[in-house]
């Protein structure tokens, strides 16, 4: 029961990324773009940790870790840039 559950979370966190790359590709303006990045790397972290639960890999998910914090560091840095302020 439980894997039929994380079966369909991976599912669905699938088709969030293909919705958020949709956004990112047809997105009007640049913070349209930045947030779709920012919504797929999210998913992304999601679909690495659902691979480390399938494939017992304990590891995976320090990557996911690295991975969200690289993220956010770099939607800041976008974020600063669209300011004008970098």
């Amino acid at each position: 029961m439980v894997n039929t559950i994380l079966y369909a979370a991976l599912g669905f966190m699938g088709l969030a990324l293909m919705l958020t790359l949709v956004r990112f590709i047809k997105g009007k303006t640049a913070v349209d773009r930045v947030i779709a990045l920012d919504v797929m790397t999210i998913s992304s972290i999601g679909l690495i940790a659902l691979t480390a639960h399938f494939a017992e890999r304990a590891i995976y998910l320090d990557i996911a870790l690295v991975y969200g914090l690289l993220s956010f560091i770099a939607v800041l840095i976008i974020a600063k840039y669209l300011e004008k302020g970098l």
